[in-house]
């Protein structure tokens, strides 16, 4: 990966080197960049918070979102490969959930920031 470099000089030098080692490392920030890609999907939002109500089975998704069952598992796959949403089956049906506690902090974070 290519370092671009700054066409400009510091105005606060200092600054900048008190901040620089406290940032993450690039690998990470693409990685948060890619979540929040994930995440920034109004229909995966809606999926997110009924799970965020209760643990739920994709035919149940696709009624109360009124989606597809195919588009409601698309989804759902994005968000599970993403590690936002757990899965597993019981009897013929598979059911997801948040995949922990993390994911419903940051959706109420940022339910209550849009809501300031």
């Amino acid at each position: 990966m290519d370092i671009k470099k700054s066409d400009c000089e510091a105005i606060n030098l200092e600054l900048v080197n008190q901040v620089r080692p406290k940032m993450p490392e690039m690998s990470l920030l693409y990685e948060l960049s890619d979540f929040f890609k994930v995440m920034g999907d109004g229909t995966r939002i809606q999926l997110l918070w009924a799970l965020e109500e209760s643990e739920m089975c994709v035919g149940d998704l696709a009624v109360l979102l009124n989606m597809t069952k195919s588009a409601v598992s698309h989804q759902l796959k994005v968000l599970r490969t993403a590690k936002l949403v757990r899965s597993h089956k019981r009897g013929k049906n598979v059911y997801y959930a948040l995949d922990d506690y993390h994911v419903k902090s940051i959706l109420e974070k940022a339910l209550e920031h849009v809501c300031e």
